[in-house]
């Protein structure tokens, strides 16, 4: 079996892809970098869904201080877009018809209906919801300092949406699982988590376990 660190380093992140999920199963401890900058063009205020024209991505738009780099527990939301209302529209129209909306959707309307100011508290709120709802026991612990060590595996950077999944995450093997798509685009891996929940329900642990590299826990 292979030895890992005990702890992983993570960012923040909206509605994670399963990849990200699968770290709060392989590690003990899980942090959140709760002191770097924001970046643009990241899971840190993106999520990707399975719409019925392909892979939609759901962008949730940010206010950024004017003239230099802002903290991400500093990044407010910004409401003067109707994003909450375009966002819960995608959603249940990509999902509506697959297994397990109808089950979880009382879950997660609240989150486009109250109005959170921070975007790292309002991803950390989905996060414990989505670990609580797949029976996960590992809970996210936030960084009081920017994280430079070297006792964890750090995905800070690596689970980014531009970067190839066996380049740079060798721990991570996307198990298929039926998609409400599929037989028009064929299995897309990785995507949100919600898009594996919405299909598989109370099996959906069991196919982020099977997306682990064996030998690994």
């Amino acid at each position: 079996m292979t030895q890992l660190p005990s702890s992983a380093i993570l960012s923040t992140s909206y509605l994670p892809p399963i990849q990200y999920i699968t770290k709060f199963l392989v590690f003990g401890k899980v942090l959140l970098e709760a002191r770097e900058h924001f970046q643009k063009q990241s899971y840190r205020n993106r999520c990707v869904i399975l719409a019925a024209n392909g892979p939609l991505t759901l962008v949730i738009p940010v206010k950024k201080n004017k003239g230099g780099k802002t903290l991400i527990k500093e990044i407010k939301i910004d409401y003067d877009k109707e994003w909450q209302r375009l966002h819960w529209r995608s959603i249940v129209s990509a999902y509506r018809n697959s297994p397990y909306f109808d089950f979880y959707e009382d879950l997660f309307y609240p989150f486009y209906t109250t109005k959170e100011v921070f975007l790292f508290d309002y991803n950390l709120k989905l996060l414990e919801l989505l670990l609580k709802t797949l029976d996960i026991d590992t809970a996210p612990e936030c960084s009081e300092l920017f994280y430079t060590g070297n006792d964890k595996v750090d995905y800070r950077q690596s689970v980014n949406p531009k970067k190839r999944l066996e380049k740079h995450d060798d721990l991570f093997h996307p198990a298929e699982y039926p998609q409400v798509f599929k037989e028009k685009y064929g299995f897309i891996p990785n995507l949100s988590i919600v898009d594996l929940l919405f299909n598989k329900g109370p099996e959906s642990k069991d196919v982020l376990m099977q997306s682990i590299k064996k030998g690994i826990r």
